[in-house]
Parts: C-alpha cells; structure tokens; sequence
C-alpha cells in the first residue's frame, strides 16, 4: 500500500478568486513549488468542489483547461499530480462525492492502493478536513486562502501557515 497527500486545489494551490477557471486568472500562492518538492515520497493528488460547473458559471471543459494549466506549471518544476478528482455538483445537489464526504478520497485509495492510515489531506476550508478525517487520514487546514477564517472551527490535526509548513509537519 502506497501513502499520498490529497491537496485542495483553490485557496492551498492556486488564488481563490471565486469560481475561477480562466486561464488569464492563474497564480500560484507563494511556496507551493517548495511545499510539493518537499513531498516526494508521496502520491500526490487533487480533490476539488467546483460547483461552479453545477450552476453553470463554467464548463467541466473549461476547468479542466484550468487545472491542465495548473499541472503543466507544476510538472516544469518536477512535479507530478497523480489525478485530479473533481466535484461539479452544487451544495444542493446532495451528491455523493461532495466534501466533506470521502467518496474522492476512497476512489483514489482504490485506484492507487492508498493507505489511508499513512495519508493526509491537505486543505483551506473546514470541510477539507471532515472530508480528511471521514476517510481515515489526518487533516492539515493551511491558512492561505479561506483558512485564517476557518481556523477557529477547524478540527484539523495540525494548522500550517502553509503548504511549506504543512509537509515539513508532514515529512517529520
């Protein structure tokens, strides 16, 4: 069994601008390149809510214009994003792979023979780290992003200023 490290993508990758999927848009946040470098004996995959698809705002296309931008940016730097697995449906869908639930989660550890025991995820926004913790794994809220705003109610195993920090925590 192999251990990974599951990252949100906005606000612990790249800029939260709200429903963001231009291209135009992209910015890294500050020590992502150096963060990732330092988990390199992990899997590394993207769990993503993009509800924007759901309600219309953009297309399943144009996200994954988005997010093929974002994996090109971080594969110049020796980076390799395993899979990225993605939720289009809105809040009120009541879906199934919608965080906090694990559904994501579980389908990579099945796809990738993941122990989850040995895994973590890694996020800004307290579902992120119900959706961890669900699956087994221990939760990282950082706090770029939305993450200074949900450090108060967030359960997380550890609090990182960011990405940095949380594989340094990781990699201990």
């Amino acid at each position: 069994m192999r251990k990974a490290v599951l990252i949100d993508r906005d606000g612990v990758l790249v800029e939260d601008v709200g429903y963001h999927h231009k291209i135009e848009d992209f910015k890294l946040i500050p020590n992502v390149i150096e963060g990732l470098k330092l988990l390199k004996d992990y899997l590394l995959i993207i769990v993503t809510n993009q509800s924007g698809i759901g309600r219309g705002y953009y297309t399943l296309k144009d996200f994954e214009n988005f997010n093929n931008h974002l994996l090109k940016e971080l594969k110049k730097h020796g980076i390799k994003i395993e899979k990225t697995y993605v939720c289009p449906h809105k809040p009120e869908d009541s879906c199934k792979c919608r965080k906090p639930s694990p559904k994501l989660i579980k389908d990579a550890a099945k796809e990738f023979e993941i122990d989850l025991s040995k895994s973590y995820m890694i996020g800004e926004m307290k579902r992120d780290i119900e959706m961890g913790h669900n699956a087994g794994c221990k939760s990282i809220l950082v706090l770029t992003g939305k993450g200074m705003k949900e450090k108060e109610n967030s359960k997380a195993d550890y609090v990182a200023k960011d990405l940095v920090d949380a594989a340094k925590w990781i990699t201990k």
